[in-house]
């Protein structure tokens, strides 16, 4: 079948699996850029199949020259649908790994689940001994608990109504968008399900199975983000969730005393995750521009593979701020960018869009994560999905 973008709203149904495994390939060359430090060999990525997760699993594979297992929520071709991008992304990435000599494990499961815990720690006792390192980067909607209750996340306020200038994506232009604020069991929900009760349960079934590595450490991704964005994310129900996420790194450490847990503060970027988020679309198409500008723009990869090689593995070790937080958002919360951000932010109108965002960047971003937009892909070629 020849396989096109069909795009609906923040998300796009279909997936090309040269496209993908495009992205695979120009994510490990740029991780080549970044060296091989010494550091853990055998990696446990919990929602390895997109974004940040891929990126790291690539970065452990390229950056740290480590066996991996990847575990992720992926669903194959079926007959004239194809896979999803994730799982296009894994084969890809399988296929690499075994080029170059190193064990990649997959689960295609629910991670909430009991099941796939203990599948995984049959996994690396059989294939790795002991994982020394645990990425934690989960993004799913929803979770179902051990006793089947099922938890739904949502994207609201805390409190009051938030009314701010969003990106509309179909129509590429300006529009107002007011959030409302969540109930209780919405909030209560999105911590479930984004916070660091999951995070936590993986380390202690690791733990009691005995296949972490003494002295092992385990990280999770947040992000915190500018002030002007704080109403939708930071204070709201997902930024309740993160603060849960921040304090569980503690409460790990406290229970196990020989397992190093850190929360790396990232980036924002143009993921499957953030394109769903209302108002924080046009605020990353005017981040690309201004960063770019300035030379300091990174995607997911350069974020890994900083990550791994200058921020936890490198001369330094384990580098942090006065929270124990690793800020991967440097660069994007630099005083001078966030000043002309928010001078940027009061100015852009639908007329002069193009004039402060980088709206072609943003949907190059888009489009690659589903294996689309690369000039050396025939896209009118028949292919098998």
């Amino acid at each position: 079948m020849i396989i096109q973008p069909k795009v609906r709203e923040f998300i796009c149904t279909t997936a090309h699996p040269l496209g993908c495994e495009e992205t695979v390939l120009r994510q490990a060359v740029c991780a080549e850029g970044y060296g091989t430090v010494k550091g853990p060999k055998k990696v446990l990525i919990i929602g390895a199949s997109t974004g940040y997760g891929l990126s790291a699993r690539i970065g452990a594979l390229v950056n740290l020259d480590a066996d991996t297992l990847g575990i992720m929520y992926e669903k194959e071709a079926s007959g004239k649908r194809t896979a999803t991008a994730g799982w296009y992304n894994t084969r890809a990435f399988e296929k690499m790994a075994e080029q170059r000599g190193r064990y990649a494990g997959c689960i295609n499961g629910d991670a909430f689940s009991r099941e796939v815990k203990e599948e995984a720690a049959a996994l690396i006792r059989e294939n790795m001994g002991k994982a020394e390192l645990v990425v934690y980067s989960l993004a799913a909607p929803r979770r179902k608990d051990e006793d089947g209750t099922v938890w739904s996340s949502a994207l609201k306020t805390v409190g009051e109504p938030f009314t701010e200038k969003s990106l509309d994506l179909r129509n590429n232009t300006i529009t107002e968008k007011t959030i409302a604020p969540a109930l209780e069991e919405e909030i209560l929900g999105t911590v479930k399900v984004m916070g660091g009760e999951d995070w936590a349960s993986w380390i202690d079934f690791l733990k009691k199975e005995d296949v972490l590595a003494e002295n092992a450490v385990t990280i999770a991704f947040s992000y915190i983000g500018p002030e002007m964005t704080y109403p939708i994310y930071y204070d709201g129900t997902i930024g309740r969730a993160k603060k849960h996420l921040h304090k569980t790194a503690q409460e790990i450490c406290i229970a196990h005393p020989d397992v190093q847990a850190i929360v790396s503060v990232n980036k924002g970027l143009v993921t499957q995750a953030s394109a769903a988020i209302p108002i924080v679309p046009l605020y990353l198409t005017m981040l690309y521009r201004a960063m770019k500008k300035r030379g300091t723009h990174e995607g997911c990869q350069q974020q890994m593979s900083r990550l791994f090689t200058q921020k936890m593995f490198g001369e330094a070790g384990i580098v942090t701020d006065e929270n124990h937080l690793i800020r991967m958002d440097d660069y994007e919360l630099e005083e001078g960018l966030q000043r002309e951000l928010r001078e940027s932010w009061k100015k852009v109108t639908p007329e002069n869009l193009r004039e402060y965002a980088d709206i072609d960047g943003y949907w190059e971003d888009f489009y690659h994560m589903f294996g689309f937009g690369y000039d050396n892909i025939d896209y009118t070629k028949d292919i098998m999905p």
